[in-house]
């Protein structure tokens, strides 16, 4: 597992869900824990990235360019969790913004190998969050840990209600998120543009990393082909033929979107549709790493085609949910936007 995460770099224990355990997490309820300080968003330091700022959002893999300053939308993009226990002192129920440390392990990980993938197309915003810790997934303490989730969702929330009053200035808006950033961006689409006055300015969203149901919404469907807008995409990747130990009898009811396709079909897509990902290097695109296909509420991918893939038995690929399809995504983003102005 060191083998993948060393080929990937990106996220943190956090998102390999059950295969990495963490070593520290809170013992006490909800209330017994202090609750860390509020962020304020008018502070350019409570935002992992911002378009106005020097951040990992801005970076691209050699012959990429990032364009944020003339973008003509802006991504909304809420962060996995990375408060994972791996530290002494990481036994909150919600991670803290001065946690210097915790802010660059974001910053130099999912802000740089996922957000980034979005700044060709947009200016990205990125808000620091009381991220929940790793156990609101794990643990057996369901009502603390829901009271961790919606504490996180409430920061994400008043970012965002920030972002609409500071800087939106009606332009377009794209979300994007992966895994616990997804669990929040189900919630803030649901909110703010789900059959509300908001919605005529909604691109699309890219829900990755979480199980996103196909009615989750309802006048917001599952995207059904490349160009298509005002939907969702979603998945959530794993070897082919493998199930996670946590997956139910049939997971049909789960929204899977192919990267490789933009579609929902079953039907497997070639390796040689896979335009690009992106290693820990970051330095270069590395075509046809992997071919992909829907099964089950499941995205399967055959083997993988990086540099040291072969001693690397890897079975959930969650890590990797964006940095496989990276160019896949990019375009993506692009085409869509595309469409959505020319409405």
């Amino acid at each position: 597992m060191k083998k993948a995460l060393f080929l990937f770099s990106l996220i943190s224990t956090s998102t390999l869900f059950a295969q990495l355990p963490y070593k520290h997490y809170p013992t006490y309820s909800f209330e017994e824990i202090a609750t860390p300080e509020a962020p304020d968003y008018s502070n350019d330091e409570h935002w992992a990235a911002l378009p106005t700022t020097n951040d990992f959002a801005d970076e691209t893999p050699a012959g990429l360019e990032e364009k944020q300053a003339t973008a003509k939308a802006d991504v909304f993009f809420v962060h996995p969790t990375m408060y994972s226990g791996e530290k002494p002192h990481e036994t909150n129920w919600n991670g803290d913004l001065s946690d210097e440390a915790l802010n660059q392990k974001c910053d130099e990980s999912t802000i740089k190998y996922q957000a980034s993938v979005f700044n060709e197309a947009g200016r990205i915003y990125a808000p620091r969050y009381r991220q929940g810790h790793l156990h609101v997934y794990y643990g057996n303490q369901k009502v603390d840990a829901k009271k961790a989730l919606d504490l996180a969702y409430q920061d994400v929330k008043r970012a965002f209600e920030y972002y609409l009053k500071h800087y939106n200035e009606g332009r377009p808006i794209i979300i994007a998120s992966h895994s616990q950033g997804t669990t929040h961006t189900t919630r803030l689409v649901k909110e703010f543009f789900d059959g509300t006055p908001l919605q005529k300015q909604f691109v699309v969203g890219y829900l990755i990393g979480m199980p996103v149901e196909k009615n989750a919404f309802e006048t917001i469907k599952a995207c059904e082909s490349p160009e298509e807008t005002n939907c969702f995409c979603s998945w959530r990747t794993f070897a082919d033929g493998y199930y996670p130990p946590w997956y139910q009898k049939d997971e049909s009811h789960v929204a899977v979107t192919n990267p490789l396709s933009w579609t929902t079909s079953d039907e497997f897509v070639a390796n040689t549709k896979n335009e690009g990902g992106v290693l820990r290097k970051f330095d270069k695109i590395r075509p046809g790493v992997v071919g992909a296909r829907v099964h089950k509420g499941l995205l399967w991918i055959d083997r993988l085609r990086v540099p040291g893939a072969r001693i690397v038995n890897m079975k959930n690929l969650h890590v990797a949910d964006i940095n496989l399809f990276y160019i896949n995504i990019r375009k993506n983003v692009l085409l869509r936007l595309q469409q959505f102005l020319n409405k």
